[in-house]
């Protein structure tokens, strides 16, 4: 079971966090809790399973980068964590995570490149592959968004 204070830290993390020096500071204050009770609380739903990752959305159109793509590399399985700080170390690079292969698709490890054109996905694609010694891989460009939105699961007063 969920308290109300859980369940409204929970809503107020859902959406959109405040481009401020100290966003958690905000959100307590707009639920009416300490910084620090709203800390706990997140570290205790984390620390129970409830909450099991924070994900950020970036709207790389906003942001200047008319480009991006998702690499996929065929990374040794024995080699996958030390790769892939390598790739996730790039600026260029918004997400990088593992996937299991498929027969008929052999990438485990994926990268979201970010960039102000194509040929430059190519280009920090290829210094990625040189940095890490990967040579086996796939750039896949966004051509159009479907759909980016957070998940709701508590709703506000602010959703109406």
């Amino acid at each position: 079971m969920l308290t109300d204070i859980e369940k409204q830290v929970i809503a107020s993390i859902q959406g959109d966090f405040p481009v401020t020096e100290q966003p958690y500071k905000d959100l307590a204050e707009k639920i009416g809790i300490s910084e620090e009770d709203f800390l706990d609380a997140l570290k205790d739903l984390n620390d129970r399973g409830v909450i099991r990752r924070f994900g950020a959305t970036l709207r790389h159109q906003k942001s200047g980068f008319k480009s991006n793509a998702m690499v996929a590399w065929r990374v040794d399985e024995d080699r996958i964590e030390t790769v892939g700080e390598k790739m996730a170390s790039f600026t260029a690079v918004s997400h990088c995570y593992r996937r299991d292969p498929k027969n008929d698709w052999p990438y485990n490890l994926y990268t979201m490149v970010h960039a102000k054109n194509e040929s430059a996905c190519f280009e920090t694609a290829r210094q990625m592959s040189e940095a890490s010694g990967c040579l086996d891989y796939k750039l896949l460009f966004s051509r159009q968004e479907l759909k980016k939105i957070s998940m709701t699961y508590f709703h506000t007063d602010d959703d109406d």
